[in-house]
């Protein structure tokens, strides 16, 4: 008997993907990067209008987000619109999300990663035009967050309305929300390599969705690509020419990453203290927090402007040596209230900007105060900025590869890898347990969205000498066997199944009461109908086969029980019988199983 064909490895089901998934990864690519445009080219003019116009206060920008120069002011500075751009901001966002689409509150990529897990992929097509007219509102007028959880939650909704409109599975849904996802990410950031990992990384603490890899890069490249021709421009950040890490400067950055371990974990329990203990409590409608979150932050950015908007223009600055220590060790602190105010209170942002803000501020901290007190440990005290963008950020959400491969992406600082990835590496060990991502599980056997590859694997892990009876008196029938002894044997034997066995002793077929009820009643075909008339194709298993495969012979045959071989009798030309598998024994097994896996994990 032809065993079933066991699933795929990983080289068939590359080749499984071939024009199918470059072709759904084009197509997701230029949506998504089309997409990451209009948002750029929006948030920009907005930005630019709002400060450099109406409050003549413009904000700093990175040489590769530049898309405005700045011009001598028409007017003097107008103070009190400065202060008050944030709450008018989150006024509006809060008005237009709470109307439109309540899902697309707060920072974007924990919607994305709840979609994925808990809802099929599957985002409402209304949500990315609302998540990104809610995120101009609030970061043009100042808001403390990123743009990342924004373009995501836009990506990620411009692949799952392409899936549903081909009509696409669940299992294709999630891959091409997550291409959509890197997608955007590689074109807003120029960080294709960095953001399809990312968008493969953040789901778990601890694995990768593996199956999205190849739409995720060639979604991310294409993106990446068109955004390019479309805009142009250069890497994000200019950073100055650097050297080799030397052995001597690694103590240095493993303070740094032992520094970042403390302080992003207060930088959690700050965020999610501020949303649940604060907003969550404060009564009336929802659409009035956001304003409150920004007039929080006005307050802030009286005394420390630097928290206004995603502040990258002040990362440039660090990097440039022109901000003092007192105050980046200021904005560090000021950064972690002000994103935990605009995005706990319903706002519209991402926190993987405002990460590695903080992250790049506490690494200017390290960098420039310890080239001060020993010149010689930290000749480059502008790569622990690049560093502590990276650790900060692996820290806090437990995603290292991705956001070290894009931050050497965005700065070209591809000569402190040795650093990024001790920095990162160490970050992540000791913070594991927590994350600034509520929905990001532990691995794929937490998903519910595979479900159905831990039951495939369990069932793999176990044998059927795990499960079986050996019994010694398992009835047989040969082929002319008639209808009277088949019908007496059905009703009054153990098994629900009768194996059938050929003159020369093997196998031939399987006789069930599934297969006799149509005949049950019948006088006139009772002396007619044999065995060999009504039985199904063969199916057997040995005690050292997997539940898997006599999962898939049961699935096949729709028999209730298989009987079960001794190997050594096979050899010699024919068959013993040494018990019965049922189906229901089989699958209560399984529930064992897996019910005391969960308990080890829990």
């Amino acid at each position: 008997m032809t065993a079933p064909q066991r699933p795929p490895g990983l080289a068939e089901r590359l080749r499984e993907l071939s024009t199918r998934w470059i072709l759904l990864g084009i197509a997701v690519g230029l949506l998504s990067g089309l997409v990451a445009v209009v948002f750029f080219v929006l948030l920009e003019s907005a930005s630019w209008l709002t400060f450099d116009l109406l409050a003549g206060s413009p904000l700093p920008q990175p040489p590769g987000d530049a898309l405005f120069e700045s011009h001598e002011r028409a007017h003097e500075p107008r103070r009190w619109l400065f202060f008050a751009l944030p709450a008018i901001g989150g006024l509006l966002s809060g008005l237009v999300v709470y109307r439109f689409a309540p899902e697309a509150e707060g920072h974007g990529t924990d919607a994305v990663l709840a979609a994925f897990h808990t809802r099929r992929g599957e985002i409402r097509g209304r949500v990315p035009l609302v998540k990104g007219l809610a995120t101009i509102l609030t970061l043009s007028t100042g808001g403390s967050a990123g743009k990342e959880g924004p373009i995501a939650q836009i990506g990620a909704g411009v692949g799952s309305w392409l899936a549903s409109r081909l009509q696409l599975s669940s299992r294709d849904r999630r891959i091409l929300l997550l291409a959509g996802m890197a997608g955007g990410l590689g074109a807003i950031f120029r960080a294709p390599l960095g953001s399809a990992i990312t968008a493969i990384e953040v789901l778990y603490r601890e694995d990768f969705e593996s199956d999205a890899l190849i739409p995720c890069v060639i979604s991310s490249v294409t993106a990446y690509v068109l955004f390019m021709l479309l805009i142009g421009g250069e890497r994000i950040f200019a950073v100055p020419a650097l050297s080799l890490v030397a052995p001597i400067e690694m103590p240095g950055y493993l303070l740094l990453a032992l520094l970042t371990v403390p302080i992003g974990r207060a930088y959690i329990r700050i965020f999610y203290g501020t949303r649940n203990q604060l907003f969550r409590r404060i009564p009336g409608p929802r659409w009035v927090r956001p304003m409150l979150g920004g007039l929080g932050v006005g307050i802030i950015g009286l005394w420390v402007p630097e928290v206004y908007g995603a502040g990258w223009g002040y990362i440039q600055q660090a990097l440039d040596g022109r901000l003092l220590l007192q105050t980046m060790a200021l904005i560090v602190v000021a950064k972690i209230l002000a994103t935990s105010l605009t995005i706990g209170s319903g706002g519209s942002g991402g926190v993987f900007g405002p990460t590695l803000f903080i992250g790049g501020m506490l690494g200017g901290v390290i960098g420039y105060g310890g080239a001060q007190l020993a010149p010689a440990l930290f000749p480059h005290p502008e790569a622990y900025v690049l560093v502590g963008m990276a650790s900060f950020f692996s820290g806090v959400a437990s995603a290292p590869i991705g956001a070290m491969l894009m931050v050497t992406e965005m700065t070209g600082g591809y000569a402190l890898l040795p650093p990024l990835m001790m920095v990162s590496v160490v970050a992540i060990l000791l913070m594991r347990q927590t994350s600034i991502y509520e929905h990001q599980v532990k691995d794929r056997f937490h998903s519910p969205a595979h479900v159905a590859d831990l039951t495939i694997n369990v069932l793999e892990k176990m044998k059927v000498s795990d499960v079986f009876e050996t019994a010694a008196d398992v009835h047989t029938v040969s082929p002319g066997t008639g209808f009277e002894r088949l019908r007496s044997l059905i009703l009054v034997a153990r098994e629900a199944t009768v194996p059938v066995i050929g003159t020369d002793g093997e196998l031939v077929g399987l006789v069930t009461a599934e297969q006799l009820r149509p005949v049950m009643d019948d006088r006139q075909l009772e002396h007619f109908v044999v065995a060999g008339d009504i039985a199904a194709p063969p199916a057997s298993v040995y005690p050292d086969d997997d539940l898997y495969r006599a999962h898939e012979l049961f699935r096949q045959t729709g028999c209730p029980q298989i009987p079960v071989l001794d190997p050594a009798s096979s050899e010699n030309g024919g068959v013993s019988i040494v018990g019965m598998l049922d189906y229901r024994q089989m699958m209560r097994a399984y529930e064992r199983e897996l019910a005391r896996r969960r308990e080890d994990a829990a």
